[in-house]
């Protein structure tokens, strides 16, 4: 195999190609960060089509990989930031993409990398990216307990942490990472994606979701203590919402009134109740009033 040239980008659609790419760049998958191309030409111009950006806008992608979305987003117009912590890809994706201008690479771990990107840069119109199975929810979370709120986000994650994405109170999947998630935005499930369309094949399907901006979401400055606050109302799915709350702190007398006051029963437990309804009661434990 030649040595490709520089912005020579390889065939994303092939794992044969992409095989041999690796063999020769001396590279290989690592499960640890999660390695999975898409190959499917057709699920990543669906993707690209829910990330709803026009040509111009500046854009952050999350595990970019060796570059298929990435390319696809660069022929569209957009300009690209691309969060990769595989130095050999990185590497890779330098000489593919590293000439354009609308190409930026972040090389590290997008946690302990992002922060300083966005002060840097500001804030991106749209964030998307395949996240490792194992890092998607708290990738998530620091973006939404950071403040972080880009028109949209589109992530491909596993299909049974969109479930707990997109449910509803009383259902099974409902937990303290749904609320989080909704309390800042409107969640979508877009679309599911089989094992087939990556390569290697996962033994999991995965699921497109897509997280749109609220118009009154909690407030930025309030979000990490909000997170904290739905973990305790969920530490312990056996116990009542009152129990949980007076073992993180909160007084038994205080979290009785305020579900008197707002007709809920104090026998409730947390995933009973909607997320604006945790969202109430957190505001009112936590004002002003509620400490004198």
């Amino acid at each position: 195999m030649p040595a490709p040239l520089p912005g020579e980008r390889p065939d994303y659609d092939s794992p044969l190609s992409l095989s041999r790419l690796l063999d020769f760049e001396g590279l290989a998958m690592s499960k640890r960060f999660g390695q999975n191309f898409l190959v499917n030409p057709g699920a990543r111009a669906k993707i690209l089509a829910e990330l709803g950006a026009v040509s111009g806008e500046r854009i952050w992608e999350i595990g970019p990989g060796i570059g298929a979305m990435t390319a696809m987003a660069l022929d569209a117009g957009l300009g690209v930031t691309a969060f990769e912590i595989d130095h050999g890809f990185s590497r890779l994706l330098c000489r593919v993409f590293g000439q354009g201008e609308d190409f930026k690479l972040v090389e590290g771990d997008f946690l302990d990398t992002w922060k300083a990107e966005l002060e840097g840069a500001g804030l991106p119109s749209v964030i998307f990216g395949n996240l490792p199975y194992n890092a998607a929810a708290a990738i998530i979370a620091a973006l939404l307990e950071g403040g972080v709120l880009a028109r949209r986000m589109v992530f491909t994650v596993q299909k049974e942490a969109a479930r707990r994405m997109v449910s509803k109170p009383g259902t099974e999947d409902y937990s303290s990472f749904t609320v989080l998630c909704a309390s800042v935005c409107r969640v979508r499930h877009a679309f599911d994606l089989a094992g087939g369309s990556f390569w290697p094949a996962p033994r999991v399907t995965s699921s497109v979701v897509v997280m749109e901006s609220r118009s009154d979401p909690v407030l930025p400055q309030e979000r990490r203590a909000f997170s904290r606050f739905v973990r305790s109302a969920f530490a312990s799915r056996r116990k009542t919402l009152r129990n949980n709350l007076e073992a993180a702190g909160h007084p038994g007398d205080r979290v009785t009134a305020l579900l008197e006051e707002f007709g809920i029963d104090r026998s409730i437990r947390a995933e009973a109740l909607s997320p604006e309804s945790l969202a109430a009661i957190f505001s009112r434990l936590h004002s002003p009033a509620a400490s004198q």
